[in-house]
Parts: C-alpha cells; structure tokens; sequence
C-alpha cells in the first residue's frame, strides 16, 4: 500500500476528517487530500507533524494501522469486555516517546526485521505487558509498629 493511503488508513482509524487533521499538523486541507491522493510526496517534517496530530511514531505511517492491532489485542479476551478507549500499554510507550524516541526506534527496527522469531518474541513480551497492565496492583504495605507494653 502507498504511503499516501497508509495516512489516509491512520487519519481513518482515529476518526479524524481530513480538515481536523490538517489543522492539527498545521496544514491546508488540500495539501492533506493531495498527500493521500498520492500527487505529493511528503518531506520528513511533514510526516513528523502528521504523526504528531495523529499520536504515532512517524516510522507507524509506513504501515497499515491493523497491522499492529495484532501487538495489543488479547486473543484471549472476550471482544465485549475490550477497554473502549486506547490501550494503555500503547498510550504510556506513547507518552514516554516524547521523552525518549529510542523506544521507538527499537520497535520499528523489530518490525522492519521481518525475522520471525524476533517478531514472535517481540509480540509475546507486547502481550505480557499488556496482560501486566491491565491488572490492579495494590503496593505492599509494611504492618504498623505496635509500642511495647510494660508492665
């Protein structure tokens, strides 16, 4: 799929109109529409405010967004007890992307392999993570001191 039509698939699934997104990359409609029309060739900034708007790494927008619902999705759980908004795992790598990109480019050098066993791996420790995530934790509390009697 061209790279125009993996924005388009991007800009889709978070449910954003071309007008959205182009006000929140700071871009002109049309600019957008020509973008995923494929008439122009978008520069590395360009890509890097796209996937800022739509909250992804920019290497993401090189693949088809349900290309990574496989990472984050519990095969396991019942599809009616889903989280309805993002899930956190993606949301807190997210956040910390902001800080440290290094994540990021380990994830999509992963993915770019395209050696099996790397990306079986990578997605069994994604699942765990996520499974680790979606648990409640509760810290450890140490028991109160109780004073001595004396007698």
């Amino acid at each position: 799929m061209a790279l125009g039509q993996q924005i388009q698939a991007w800009r889709i699934s978070r449910g954003h109109s071309v007008d959205d997104l182009a006000a929140e990359s700071h871009l002109l409609p049309h600019v957008l529409e020509e973008i995923e029309a494929e008439e122009v060739d978008p520069s590395a900034s360009l890509l890097e405010a796209l996937a800022a708007a739509l909250k992804i790494p920019p290497a993401w927008l090189f693949s088809h967004p349900t290309s990574f619902r496989t990472l984050f999705d519990d095969q396991e759980e019942d599809a009616s007890s889903a989280p309805a908004g993002p899930d956190p795992v993606t949301e807190r790598i997210l956040a910390g992307s902001r800080m440290d990109r290094s994540l990021y480019v380990l994830l999509t050098a992963i993915m770019q392999s395209g050696e099996p066993k790397l990306l079986r791996a990578a997605e069994v420790n994604l699942r765990s993570l996520v499974k680790q995530a979606k648990q409640a934790t509760i810290p450890l509390a140490e028991p109160p001191i109780r004073p001595l009697r004396t007698t």
